[in-house]
């Protein structure tokens, strides 16, 4: 696809590597339109970027559709999906307690909250996405999952691990059925980033973060972003994934 054409959607693009991928994208020609669950957030890097911001909360079929529908109104029919919103809520799946030692087990609302933002989420966006594209009689469309090095399974992670695999199947799966259709499905894979998350650990566990990575550093969203865009031009690459992620491997 050449990137003078591109008209996209970015999910979780009001703070950052969403809001990163916001800011690429314009710089590269193309058009772009972004939500955000937090309104504030939105408005604010609305105002910033001069970008069309949208609330929404992806995780709901009506919010995404809201979203869709505006935005294809402000940008006109998208031909790129980067599905980057996610969430955490991080917890062992059982523990012992301090007190009595009886077992914790992992809060059903935990595991519930992130399989509904980062795996129901893409699923919702994508789907109206795909069809917005049929019916538009796009020549091609390309979808970018952002699913993460965690996707192997990392202890402490069961709810964002099983997503995040989960994401990547779908992938799959969306490349094979929507090939036809002309639409590319591909996902990428960070490690460990420098975001406003990573950049909120104590210094002390930033450090040991990154002398587990044989690049001994963090990666940056910018390079997250040469991954996507490889996805979006190369023409040929479907149903795969792009790790980014210093050759790290939990």
């Amino acid at each position: 696809m050449e990137f003078s054409g591109v008209r996209a959607l970015v999910t979780g693009g009001a703070r950052g590597m969403g809001r990163c991928f916001v800011e690429q994208i314009q710089a590269g020609g193309g058009a772009v339109a972004f939500c955000d669950v937090d309104g504030e957030a939105v408005a604010a890097t609305a105002d910033a970027l001069h970008a069309p911001g949208f609330a929404c909360d992806v995780s709901q079929e009506a919010s995404v559709q809201r979203f869709y529908d505006e935005a294809s109104a402000a940008i006109g029919v998208p031909n790129v999906l980067i599905n980057n919103a996610g969430i955490t809520r991080d917890g062992l799946f059982m523990k012992a307690h301090p007190e009595t030692g009886e077992p914790v087990m992992m809060d059903v609302n935990r595991w519930q909250q992130v399989i509904d933002v980062n795996l129901t989420g893409p699923f919702l966006c994508t789907r109206a996405f795909a069809a917005g594209a049929f019916r538009a009689k796009n020549p091609e469309s390309v979808v970018v999952n952002l699913s993460s090095i965690s996707r192997a399974g990392n202890a402490g992670q069961l709810n964002y691990s099983a997503a995040k695999a989960g994401l990547v199947a779908d992938t799959v799966v969306w490349a094979k059925e929507l090939a036809r259709y002309g639409v590319r499905v591909g996902a990428i894979a960070p490690g460990f980033i420098r975001t406003p998350m990573t950049e909120g650990m104590k210094p002390e566990a930033l450090a040991k973060v990154a002398a587990g990575i044989p690049l001994r550093r963090l990666g940056e969203p910018t390079e997250i972003w040469l991954a996507i865009r490889f996805v979006i031009e190369c023409g040929y690459f479907t149903g795969r994934v792009v790790e980014v992620d210093g050759g790290l491997v939990l």
